[in-house]
């Protein structure tokens, strides 16, 4: 008799891989979607008009070789990127993590990052064998500089990953912290700018000063999150090594056209931020009126909102949910995280019914 499939999953598959969860990705049907951090604005409708007779004229036929230099050049220009550094395309950000992983995957490598983070950072080293030393930041989600540069001494890493905002704390670290960091980093740096687009600081003059430093970026935040185009900067000569693991290919052509047109229109971008900006303080500001909770400074198109205790996050999570808003209930994620929710800033209606079903959700939910 032949072997079940859940036999021969149970032989074949990775142990490490069967006891993994997959990312999750909540249901959002119907829902206002504040949950994952996406630009809630449309193109309007001139520009998606131009946009669908723009990508009707793509060669489907062909493979995206020549589209996707032109989309690298034209990203090198809008992020400003210095001379001898080059740029390299992921299917968005998750494929550059994944593939900085792979490259750095060598007996006795540590990848190393501040937690809470971007839960990608440690699940990829976790697939690819790579050992993962995650430190903790300090309560207020600052960089612990102690303890980070302890674990730099012990552990000597080959990769660090410095989201800057942060995810899900949204909040930018100290700049003589991270210039710390980098000092005393034997191997490379990542700063990791998905939220770029809304904060008032960036790397820039890290990876101008260090050559060990890298930039990555995405399209995601900017408004293409259904485009999945990122990107990495940094020298030339690393930024080659890097690119021999990408797939031949990885960024389609009708992927590529859409982000080339939105780098076009990228002054529509800009104003779609300045209104996610202008809201992030009303919705922080409604927000820090109720007695107990603490909103903390944000960065990023998110707020983190850390509920009293004695206030089930789970229930406030669910009473929301129950007025059709969707959230992110973070509080299981990290210690540190506990009793905290993560809010994306939405467009402005959708803004007044969050705060009509947060306030509503905060009264049924005290004890």
């Amino acid at each position: 008799m032949s072997a079940s499939l859940g036999d021969r999953m149970t032989r074949l598959l990775r142990p490490d891989v069967q006891g993994l969860h997959a990312y999750a990705v909540q249901p959002s049907a119907g829902m206002v979607k504040l949950d994952t951090m996406e630009n809630p604005f449309g193109l309007p409708q001139p520009l998606r008009q131009a946009l669908g007779e723009r990508l009707a004229q793509v060669a489907l036929n062909r493979y995206p070789a020549e589209r996707t230099d032109d989309l690298k050049r034209a990203l090198a220009q809008h992020a400003r990127m210095p001379e001898g550094c080059e740029l390299m395309l992921g299917n968005g950000s998750d494929e550059l993590i994944s593939l900085l992983t792979l490259a750095l995957d060598v007996p006795g490598n540590v990848i190393m990052a501040p937690l809470p983070g971007f839960v990608m950072y440690e699940m990829s080293a976790k697939l690819q064998g790579v050992q993962f030393v995650g430190v903790p930041t300090t309560a207020d989600f600052e960089l612990d500089l102690p303890a980070m540069l302890a674990a730099i001494e012990q552990h000597r890493p080959a990769l660090i990953w410095l989201a800057y905002p942060n995810n899900p704390t949204a909040n930018l670290w100290d700049a003589t912290a991270i210039e710390r960091i980098i000092e005393a980093a034997p191997g490379l740096v990542v700063m990791d700018e998905a939220y770029q687009p809304f904060a008032e600081r960036d790397s820039m003059p890290w990876l101008k000063r260090h050559e060990h430093v890298l930039i990555m970026r995405t399209m995601s935040k900017f408004g293409l999150a259904g485009v999945r185009i990122g990107y990495l900067m940094g020298r030339a000569a690393l930024v080659r090594e890097l690119d021999k693991l990408r797939p031949p290919f990885n960024v389609s052509v009708l992927n590529a056209e859409a982000a080339l047109f939105a780098l076009e229109h990228a002054d529509e971008y800009a104003r779609q931020a300045g209104i996610i900006r202008n809201e992030r303080a009303r919705v922080s500001q409604a927000l820090a009126r109720h007695d107990g909770i603490r909103v903390f400074d944000s960065q990023a198109n998110m707020v983190l909102v850390r509920l009293p205790q004695g206030c089930n996050p789970a229930t406030v999570f669910a009473c929301i949910k129950a007025r059709r808003v969707l959230i992110k209930n973070v509080s299981g994620l990290h210690p540190l995280l506990a009793q905290c929710l993560r809010i994306t800033v939405g467009t402005p209606e959708e803004n007044t019914l969050l705060l009509a079903a947060f306030d509503a959700a905060l009264q049924e939910s005290r004890p």
